[in-house]
């Protein structure tokens, strides 16, 4: 029996995979049952889910409309990100509330941040609702340590500026590094 040379061996192993390549992307090319249904990029992922219905409006909290803060109180109201930060500086003079974002959950700059403010009457009935938006504008002129507290302004919207006399805050975006 004579031996095969390693240049030999490596011929056959190539062409063993060509062959074995070959059937494979004849098969999932044919649409045979087991194989993808026609397409080459079975692993791909699914960016569609038919019936899922793609969201509408801003993100809410539904904790805005429950919180009822007293006369000349800005209070928290529950959402989704509240072990990741802290509100500081919080005042409201009747025309704005204004404050602080202090990210905790690691050191990493904030690339969204959306902060919804509550205004509320004196018999704690919510009168509208502000919003802050937070978009990281990367150009290039940061250095050091990521920025990790975000300050905000909210106005209170026209036609409730005077019975808003309380407020609400809560954070349903939060994404950063």
């Amino acid at each position: 029996m004579k031996c095969m040379t390693p240049r030999a061996i490596a011929l056959v192993a190539l062409a063993a995979v060509l062959i074995v390549g070959g059937g494979a992307y004849a098969l999932a090319a044919s649409g045979a049952p087991g194989s993808s249904g026609g397409s080459i990029s079975a692993g791909a992922a699914q960016t569609t889910f038919p019936g899922l219905a793609a969201p509408s409006g801003q993100p809410e909290l539904e904790s805005i409309g429950k919180a009822r803060p007293r006369p000349g109180e800005v209070v928290q109201a529950a959402g989704p990100f509240d072990d990741r930060f802290l509100l500081e500086n919080l005042a409201f003079d009747g025309a704005a509330v204004s404050g602080a974002v202090r990210v905790t959950s690691d050191v990493s700059a904030v690339l969204e941040l959306e902060v919804v403010a509550g205004f509320y009457d004196d018999k704690g009935a919510l009168l509208g609702t502000g919003r802050f938006v937070h978009h990281l504008v990367d150009d290039g002129s940061h250095s050091g340590a990521p920025e990790e507290l975000v300050t905000f302004t909210i106005a209170v919207p026209p036609g409730i500026a005077g019975p808003a006399v309380s407020v609400a805050l809560g954070v349903p975006v939060l994404v950063n590094e």
